[in-house]
């Protein structure tokens, strides 16, 4: 998942900053997944 946006290096800013990253890197995440899953199910209806 930090994969997918470039966030390979740990953050050490504070536990305030970390525990904020995490659910709109989650969040992201979710969001790329379910475009993809658009763009394959677009992609079988048209050919």
């Amino acid at each position: 998942m930090k994969n997918l946006f470039g966030h390979r290096k740990v953050r050490y800013q504070g536990l305030k900053k970390n525990t904020a990253q995490l659910p709109l890197l989650l969040a992201l995440t979710n969001l790329v997944i379910a475009r993809r899953q658009l763009l394959a199910l677009h992609s079988q209806g048209a050919s």
